[in-house]
């Protein structure tokens, strides 16, 4: 069991994905900055998805920069937590970059 989060665009190719084990409550982060609680089944999502509107994803966005600068100083040696920290960028920059260009993106939660 894990946590499969995917993007998709508006012809329904993915457009990014991030993963977590079961255990991994860094899970929670993206159900949260998506307000998608409803969504987390917790060992894994609940196989539904989210339609996230422009304003949806920059709000997402600017949440997880404040979680960010929240968690200052990191421990750069912590190769976890900077693999963690480019895969969560990554994953919300793609949702961001494709609702700026088709006004949302749409978000699975398996």
């Amino acid at each position: 069991m894990s946590h499969d989060i995917c993007g998709f665009n508006k012809a329904g190719n993915e457009i990014c994905h991030i993963r977590f084990t079961m255990g991994d409550s860094n899970a929670l982060i993206v159900y949260e900055l998506f307000n998608a609680s409803d969504y987390y089944a917790g060992v894994s999502g609940n196989g539904h998805s989210k339609e996230v509107s422009l304003p949806e994803a920059e709000k997402a966005m600017t949440g997880l920069n404040q979680l960010h600068r929240d968690n200052e100083p990191h421990d750069p040696n912590n190769e976890y937590l900077v693999y963690l920290r480019r895969e969560l960028d990554n994953f919300f920059m793609s949702c961001l970059d494709t609702a700026q260009k088709e006004g949302s993106v749409r978000v699975s939660f398996a």
